[in-house]
């Protein structure tokens, strides 16, 4: 008896623990069945908090956009899903199906909106109140803040170190420490990474770096590394580079030397950031608009063209390596918007910095005394190529952003904003379809261009191939041919050239507009000092900006012209020069690139004269022959 009811008891302890199993593999799936149908419901509604009215009204039409869209969608793919399954009875229960979804979407997608806009209504008081104490908007958290500029600052900087923290270690192997956003730029900065200093540490801060670091990868300190003895090696090595003057100024430039090939090397002295400031001059309004977007876009082009070759050889990776390759790879997009959100608190940081006299102004003449500055700086900056473009383009972006702040806070319910507003909108619209216009251009003249290329190529072809068969005149080699070949094709090329350029122009302007609209905000929204204070530097700003502008304007910069191509190709070959020398250590003046591009300039103005002097003599003389 005791027999049995032992076994009857072990039985049902079994079929209990069965029970449980099944009951939380139900459960389990019930849990992820109601998290897939979320994640559904999320996609297609959106039920995050509104910002205010207008926000709200935006998400309940994209709502019900979306539910009308869907249930559509619906009505058509589920009866096809269900036939190619099921035959005939599937494309009934499919039609069934989808008649239900083509009903239930669009009326869910009706509530969701008209919640959304209830939600938006009903936020619009607090984003009034909000707006006028200067708080902002903060599209993660879905609620106001005050926002802080300093703070803003170390977060960026703290977000970059972490960013570098995967690549970039210390010899002892530990995680970068965070960067200043007001390092000087290097070439390479693998030797700071493995002693943990900033780029512009000072000698006494190397060495106290070196020999904390030491202590840590030791080989006597570290018996149980097989890499400590390399270690310390590489971290002596990086010492003995920084702490010396000169060698640190040639590593700072040309980085770590290069000895895998002359490409290599070429591909490293080739910096776009200051091919492209000497290109179009923007070193004198670099700490207003930070890098250009061209110089960026080439860099990041160039990098990612090194990480294609890279990721070519991905076979003869390991599976660790990568691993660590297509890691970095997903996270170039959050280094992009980084460094953009670096780029703009840097030119707030600047503006906070360059209108101080007018916030420390205690009398009428020393507001004069900055209005005379100001003046003479964008008398400077309208002297250099493309100088009076960027004023009336960074002088309009802050003298709108400004007036649309001062308008906020000053008049009732923000009226006062709706003209700056209206400007703004006039701008962005034009210089829109002015992109629009350059880019159907530029890609109408580059088509072109390389038609005719093709065209002259294949008549080459043709010409060889008669002089080979003895058909045709033996009129030169086949050297001089290829050579007429590729001066022809240079030429068609360069005729491209302000066509890019114009395109190019037009989305900087979009993206300098676009950068100080978000500096500005960040400095007028800066909750470290009072709203009169904030109030204080949306004046000074304007008047900033109402200076740059109106100076711009007098010189032309509303109009730019990049069809000068004498005055291109003298920029371009003093550009390259530029680049190579500075990578070679060379210290080169923005005064001294200006003087250099005259003289290319002047040089190639007369070779033109002389050309076409020649040409006219030659003439001359064939019609006095005749």
């Amino acid at each position: 008896m005791n027999g049995t009811s032992d076994t009857s008891t072990e039985a049902a302890s079994i079929q209990k623990q069965e029970d449980g199993q099944v009951s939380a593999t139900t459960a389990t799936d019930l849990d992820d069945d109601l998290q897939e149908a979320s994640e559904v419901f999320n996609s297609l509604f959106s039920t995050r908090r509104p910002k205010d009215g207008w926000a709200g009204l935006s998400s309940g039409l994209k709502s019900i956009g979306k539910g009308t869209l869907a249930g559509a969608a619906s009505l058509v793919a589920q009866p096809i899903a269900g036939a190619h399954e099921n035959g005939v009875k599937g494309f009934f229960g499919g039609l069934a199906t989808g008649v239900a979804s083509a009903v239930a979407l669009p009326v869910t997608g009706i509530c969701v909106g008209a919640y959304q806009m209830s939600r938006g209504v009903a936020n619009s008081v607090e984003a009034i109140n909000a707006s006028k104490q200067g708080m902002q908007w903060d599209n993660e958290k879905r609620e106001w803040i005050f926002y802080y500029l300093d703070k803003d600052k170390e977060e960026v900087e703290k977000r970059e170190a972490e960013l570098k923290s995967g690549a970039g270690k210390t010899a002892s192997g530990d995680a970068v420490g965070s960067t200043d956003i007001n390092e000087k730029k290097v070439k390479d900065r693998e030797y700071y990474d493995l002693l943990g200093v900033p780029t512009n540490a000072s000698a006494g801060e190397i060495k106290k770096a070196y020999y904390k670091e030491a202590r840590k990868c030791h080989p006597d300190k570290c018996p149980d590394d097989p890499e400590a003895a390399t270690k310390f090696q590489a971290l002596g090595h990086a010492y003995q580079i920084l702490s010396n003057e000169q060698t640190r100024t040639a590593y700072d430039k040309n980085g770590k030397p290069e000895t895998n090939s002359a490409d290599a090397n070429l591909a490293n002295e080739i910096d776009p950031l200051v091919f492209f400031a000497v290109m179009f001059g923007s070193h004198l309004v670099e700490p207003y608009i930070g890098e250009l977007w061209i110089a960026t876009t080439a860099d990041t082009l160039m990098k990612d063209a090194m990480e294609q070759q890279q990721s070519m050889d991905m076979e003869n990776m390991t599976e660790e390596d990568a691993a660590k390759f297509l890691a970095s790879k997903s996270a170039s997009s959050e280094e992009m918007m980084l460094k953009q959100r670096k780029r703009e608190v840097k030119c707030a940081l600047n503006l906070r910095e360059k209108i101080m006299p007018f916030m420390e102004a205690k009398e009428e003449d020393d507001i004069m005394v900055f209005k005379a500055s100001i003046a003479k700086e964008a008398s400077k900056i309208v002297s250099t190529s493309f100088g009076a473009t960027f004023l009336v383009t960074i002088g309009f972006a802050l003298e709108v952003e400004a007036e649309e702040y001062l308008g906020v806070q000053t008049s009732a319910l923000g009226m006062g904003a709706m003209n700056a507003r209206s400007r703004r909108f006039r701008k962005t619209t034009a210089n829109n379809w002015k992109i629009m216009g350059a880019g159907i251009n530029a890609a109408t003249t580059g088509r072109k261009a390389m038609k005719e290329v093709e065209a002259a190529q294949k008549q080459l072809e043709e010409k060889k191939a008669m002089k080979e068969s003895g058909e045709g005149e033996a009129d030169g080699d086949d050297n001089e041919m290829d050579v007429e070949q590729a001066k022809m094709a240079a030429q068609k090329l360069e005729e491209t050239i302000p066509a890019l350029l114009e395109l190019a122009w037009a989305i900087n302007i979009r993206d300098i507009s676009r950068t100080l609209k978000s500096a500005c905000k960040k400095l007028f929204s800066d909750a470290e000092v009072p709203l009169e204070t904030r109030i204080r530097r949306a004046e000074a700003v304007r008047l900033l900006g109402s200076e740059f502008y109106t100076i711009g304007k007098e010189c032309g910069g509303e109009k730019y012209d990049v069809k000068d191509t004498t005055d291109i190709k003298a920029r371009a070959e003093v550009a390259v020069m530029t680049t190579m020398a500075k990578a070679q250590g060379q210290e080169v003046s923005e005064d001294d690139t200006e003087d250099l591009i005259r003289r290319a300039k002047d040089m190639k103005q007369g070779e033109g004269e002389g050309a076409e002097a020649a040409a006219s003599s030659t003439a001359s003389d064939d019609e006095k022959m005749t």
